[in-house]
C-alpha cells in the first residue's frame, strides 16, 4: 500500500478542530514526513505503515508545545485514527489525501 502524497488532516480536539497538512515521502524506502499547521513545519519521526496501519509521531510548539503521536487506519485517500498527546485524551483525526492531476506539479 502506498500513503506517500499530501494528507489534510482534521483533528477533533478539546478545544476545538485542528487542520493540519501532512506530507510523506518515501526514501530509500524509508518513509519521512512533515507537518504543517498553526504556522510552524515540523518533522515526523518514527513513521511506520503496517499493512492498512500507519503510526508517526511530532513535536508541536502551537498552540502549545506537545508531543504527539498518531495512529491510523489507511483505507485508499482516507484515514481514520487518533492522536494522543501525553496523559490527554486522544483527539479524533480524520484525514483526506490531495489528489494530484497528471502533468501538474505539488
Amino acid at each position: 500500500m502506498s500513503v506517500e502524497g499530501i494528507w489534510d488532516l482534521s483533528i477533533s480536539t478539546p478545544i476545538g478542530k485542528i487542520k493540519a497538512v501532512v506530507e510523506l515521502l518515501r526514501e530509500a524506502g524509508v518513509l519521512t514526513g512533515t507537518a504543517h499547521g498553526a504556522g510552524e513545519e515540523v518533522p515526523l519521526s518514527d513513521v511506520a505503515l503496517d499493512g492498512d496501519w500507519l503510526t508517526w509521531k511530532q513535536a508541536i510548539t502551537k498552540p502549545m508545545r506537545l508531543n504527539l503521536a498518531f495512529a491510523a487506519t489507511v483505507n485508499g485517500d482516507t484515514l481514520t485514527g487518533t492522536s494522543k498527546a501525553g496523559r490527554l485524551p486522544a483527539s479524533k483525526v480524520t484525514g483526506q489525501r490531495r489528489v494530484v492531476q497528471a502533468g501538474t506539479e505539488h
